[in-house]
Order: structure tokens, then C-alpha cells, then sequence
């Protein structure tokens, strides 16, 4: 089978590989027909994620149709279409129990990480009974590759680690594919400002066009001043840093209002500073989480009925065999207007 292959801190390369086999009772086989690439790809690309090791297939969400199930697979059969989660949980241990399927003891974000992913022909997906979901007949597939990691993460991450509350103020920094995301899910608890902040005025604009109430290009160097201004001097209720460098995280900082919340999404790869010689006194929370996806049947039904769609994020598509070109499009993001892209196995 074709697979996207990791080779090390800016190598990849399109290869043939060996389709993949069961190896526990539990596991599933499925045969890919949707995946997308993530911007923590480009985090394992450039090296900050040292658990992802050479030979690694890469991918962590898609769609598809299972191919075959192991003995104790209950809930799933051949011929099924099926949401992969980006987080494989057993369902069983200390902290799948605590709803912590992220750091599950035998799963968590292992795809595409410690095991072979998504961007491929077929993938072995563990504890397949507690980490596929159902497809409803009719569906729209491509949008339903956005719940495999991009919703859940904005919602459960940004919107509810954030504490976003009827009439509270929000501001969200970065506009890409994970920002967008929290925005989208943030309007579910009718916030009275939500306030995107982008070096990118495409994605700024889009912003708006997905319920944002005020935008700000940080290129102006007044952020600062044009949020408090928005904020009758207080700043924000809620600073979501959806980007993951030391700029924006400080940036966060320098926002929230006293008794707020800054809640990180971004994944960091160098140390950020965190001024406590400002905040000690300020009754703020920070909370850092590893995206669970215990709110993904929810979601489901939310996108389901219609409330929201994802399906917006989507601007590119890419047979499989150009993986290589969909990953020069992604990465180039500020060029090309990228969000998500399809990819068609």
C-alpha cells in the first residue's frame, strides 16, 4: 500500500509499504478513504516531537471502511464507515476512566506518533470498540475528518479549558485550522465578543465570515491597546493561544483580564516565559490539555444536525498519490490560503 512516511526533522517521502496486519483482539483494520494533514504534523516534521521516530507513518485522522476486526472487536464489522479519533482509549485503565483518554495507558495520541497513521491505504487502529465512531448513512465524510481531531481540540482545549460563558469576552490567537475551530464550537455559549488575532488578513476575513466579532492583525504592533479598547481596559475573559510559538503565548498574557483563564491549544516546542512578576496577583488560571475527545459523539450530533460546519475549513484536495504536493500546500499556508486539506486514499 502507499503510505506517507516520516525519515527524520524535514524528511518524508511517498513509499510502498506492507498492508497492515491485526495484532491484538481488539484491533481493528480500516481501509482509509479520507485523511487530512494536521499542524502537528509539521511540529514532527520539524522535529519537536521526539516520540515520533524514522519509519513512522504519519496521520492521525480520516474516515473510512472497515477491512477486518479482531476477536474481540464487538461493535464494528466489515463494510462499516467509520470516524477514526485522533486518540485511541481502552476504555478501562486509571485514566480513561477519569475521561483522560489522551493519556490512556495502552493508548492516547499514538497514531501517527509511536504507531504507524492515517495517511495511507490502511491503518491499524487499537482498541478499535472505544476509539471508532459510527457514520450516519448520508453523511458528509470529508466534514466529518474535522471531528477526528481539529473540532474536538478547539472545543475541548480552547472553548471548554477556557471557561467561555454567555456574555464573556474571548479573544483567540492564531486563525489557522485549530483557532478557526475553537471559534467555531465558542459560539455555542454566546459570547458577547470574540476578538481573532492573525498576522494573515485572509484568515482574518474568513474569521469573520465564521462569527468572529472583531479581528486584529498583530502586524500592527497594538494589539495590546486595541483589545483593551474593546475590553473597556480589562482585557479578555478567556485567551485561547491556538499557534504554539513563545510569541503568542506571551501575547495571551498580556491580554487576560484579572479572574481569566489563558488556555493553550498550540503544541510547543521551545520554552515560553512566564511573567509571574505581573500575574501572581491577578487570579488567573492556565490550563494546558492534550485534546481527550470525550466531547466527539456530541459533536457528531451538533454537525449532524447542522448547528455547525466544519466542512468550511476544507480548501484543498489531493489524491493520495500527491500527498507530497498536499503537504507543500499545507505548509505554505500564507501563500496558498490553505486550511485543511482532503486527501482521498
Amino acid at each position: 500500500m502507499k503510505a506517507l512516511v516520516y525519515h527524520g526533522p524535514g524528511l518524508k517521502a511517498l513509499e510502498d509499504r506492507p498492508k497492515p496486519e491485526l495484532q491484538e483482539a481488539g484491533d481493528a483494520i480500516v481501509k482509509l478513504m479520507k485523511t487530512t494533514i494536521c499542524g502537528t504534523d509539521l511540529h514532527i516534521l520539524k522535529g519537536d516531537v521526539p516520540t515520533c521516530t524514522p519509519g513512522r507513518i504519519l496521520g492521525h485522522e480520516g474516515v473510512g471502511i472497515i477491512d477486518s476486526v479482531g476477536a474481540g472487536v464487538t461493535t464494528f464489522k466489515p463494510g462499516d464507515h467509520v470516524l477514526i479519533s485522533c486518540i485511541s482509549s481502552c476504555g478501562k485503565c486509571e485514566y480513561c476512566r477519569r475521561g483522560m483518554y489522551s493519556h490512556c495507558a495502552t493508548g492516547g495520541w499514538i497514531l501517527g506518533n509511536q504507531i504507524d497513521g492515517t495517511q495511507a491505504e490502511y491503518v491499524r487502529t487499537p482498541h478499535a470498540d472505544t476509539s471508532l465512531y459510527h457514520i450516519p448513512a448520508g453523511a458528509d465524510e470529508e466534514t466529518l475528518v474535522m471531528l477526528s481531531d481539529i473540532l474536538p481540540t478547539g472545543f475541548e482545549c480552547g472553548v471548554l479549558n477556557g471557561k467561555v460563558a454567555p456574555g464573556s469576552t474571548v479573544a483567540i490567537v492564531g486563525c489557522g485550522p485549530i483557532g478557526l475551530a475553537a471559534l467555531l464550537t465558542a459560539q455555542f455559549y454566546s459570547p458577547a465578543e470574540l476578538i481573532m488575532i492573525d498576522l494573515d488578513d485572509k484568515r482574518l476575513d474568513i474569521a469573520r465570515t465564521f462569527g468572529a466579532t472583531h479581528t486584529i492583525n498583530s502586524a500592527s504592533g497594538q494589539v495590546i491597546d486595541k483589545v483593551k479598547e474593546l475590553t473597556d481596559g480589562k482585557g479578555v475573559d478567556t485567551a485561547i493561544e491556538a499557534v504554539g510559538v513563545p510569541a503568542t503565548f506571551e501575547l495571551c498574557e498580556d491580554i487576560v483580564a484579572a479572574g481569566g483563564t489563558i488556555a493553550n491549544i498550540g503544541v510547543h516546542g521551545s520554552k515560553v516565559d512566564l511573567h509571574l512578576e505581573r500575574l501572581w496577583s491577578q487570579n488567573i488560571s492556565i490550563t494546558t490539555r492534550l485534546v481527550d475527545t470525550v466531547t466527539t459523539p456530541m459533536l457528531l450530533k451538533t454537525v449532524q444536525s447542522r448547528k455547525i460546519n466544519p466542512g468550511q475549513l476544507i480548501t484543498h484536495r489531493f489524491p493520495l498519490d500527491r500527498i507530497l504536493d498536499a503537504y507543500d500546500t499545507f505548509s505554505r499556508a500564507t501563500d496558498t490560503g490553505a486550511l485543511k486539506v482532503i486527501i482521498t486514499a
